[in-house]
Formats: structure tokens, sequence, C-alpha cells
């Protein structure tokens, strides 16, 4: 297990708690960053968290928020879990990184950043954006606790292990969503 604690609230508002673990994922890249941190403790941690969002969101959110906002449609859905998808591709280079005082962990650290920065400031804007506005609140609080209780149950099953993370990635290239090895992205 990590050193890291992952928080586990068990209420809110659903795009509060997407947002609150966006600023997590934010928070252990600067860690892995970082040469005096536990650069390993930092990437187990992200990992799970990071995979445990995604697939509540996959599974619980957005399936919901395409019915109910005039936004979020199943194009904005599919673009989401294309992202996703790249994520845990270079997630997956990240966790294959032997040692975290490599160059080659340094590069996978980077290139992990600009495909997440990227995903957190499209689905800020194009997805929450609109389930903050068009969603009630009352629905908002019990997609949060759909949202959260998969996240946790996904966390229990160590969901960014290296084995789960190659399934997740060989999956999306099955489903289409990731370019056939060689090409280009």
């Amino acid at each position: 297990m990590t050193d890291y604690a992952i928080p586990r609230p068990v209420s809110g508002d659903v795009v509060d708690l997407i947002l609150e673990d966006h600023r997590l994922f934010e928070s252990l890249m600067r860690e892995m960053r970082d040469s005096t941190a536990d650069r390993a403790a930092a990437r187990e941690a992200f990992a799970d968290v990071l995979v445990a969002h995604g697939e509540a969101e996959e599974h619980q959110v957005y399936p919901r928020l395409e019915k109910r906002t005039e936004d979020v449609d199943a194009e904005e859905v599919h673009h989401g879990e294309e992202e996703h998808a790249q994520i845990n591709e270079a997630l997956l280079a990240l966790l294959e990184a032997r040692g975290t005082d490599t160059q080659k962990f340094e590069d996978a650290v980077e290139k992990m950043n600009e495909v997440l920065q990227h995903h957190l400031t499209e689905e800020e804007l194009s997805i929450l954006n609109p389930a903050r506005e068009e969603v009630p609140e009352a629905e908002r609080r019990s997609l949060g606790e759909a949202f959260l209780k998969a996240r946790s149950e996904h966390l229990d099953e160590r969901a960014g292990s290296v084995e789960n993370v190659r399934r997740l990635v060989q999956e999306a290239h099955d489903k289409g969503l990731l370019p056939a090895e060689g090409e280009e992205s």
C-alpha cells in the first residue's frame, strides 16, 4: 500500500468531488517531479486514484450526464473515454519505468502530465461546467455518491496495478479508442 493517504469522502456534489481529485492528481504529479520526495509512493497513489477516478467517471458519471445535460452529448462522452485511454497508456509507461531516478521515469512523468493536463482542462470546461449549470444540486449529490462508491471499490481493488492498467490499455486498443500498435495517435 502507499504512504500517500488517498481521500475517501462518502458524499458531495459530483462536480466538486471530481475537481478535488483533479487537484490531487496535480499534487501527486508535483511529488513525482520532486527528486527529494518518495516518488515511488507518489506514483503508486497516483496510479490507483487516477484509474479509480477514470473508471468511476466512465461508468457512473458520463452516462448520466449525457442524459441530463444539453452540452454533454455522445460525442463528448466518447472523447472523454478516448482521453482516459490515452491517460492509461501514458500511465502504463510511467508504471513500467524501473526506478524513479531515471531519465525514462522523468520523461514518462512529463508525458503523463501533458496528457493529463489536456484532459483536465477539457473536462472541466466542456463536461463539469455544463453539469454544474444544468443538473440540479440534489442530482449532483446523488451522482457524487455513485461516483464515490465506484471510485472506492476500484481503490480497494488496487485499480492502478500495472496488470490492471495493461488490461485497460489492451481493452482501449480492442475498442478502437487507441490507435493500433505502430500507428500515430
